[in-house]
């Protein structure tokens, strides 16, 4: 699975951002299984993961920062 950059998630419409956070807590969930059994090779695809998780939640958080800082100046 290949990562996530800023300036991709950035582009992003909400909706967008909402499916892909999903869709990366699911592929989450499923590695934590296989990890648990014993079939996962690669553990650092757990910690990638877990990072662009992070990411799309940081920049949903600055955008929604950025707007409550816009709503309150006006």
């Amino acid at each position: 699975m290949l990562r996530v950059k800023p300036d991709e998630i950035r582009n992003m419409k909400p909706e967008e951002r909402l499916k892909k956070l999903e869709e990366l807590r699911m592929e989450l969930i499923k590695l934590r299984m296989q990890a648990k059994v014993g079939l996962l090779k690669d553990t650092a695809k757990i910690r990638n993961i877990k990072r662009d998780i992070a990411r799309i939640l940081t920049i949903m958080n600055e955008e929604l920062r950025a707007s409550k800082k816009e709503a309150s100046e006006q």
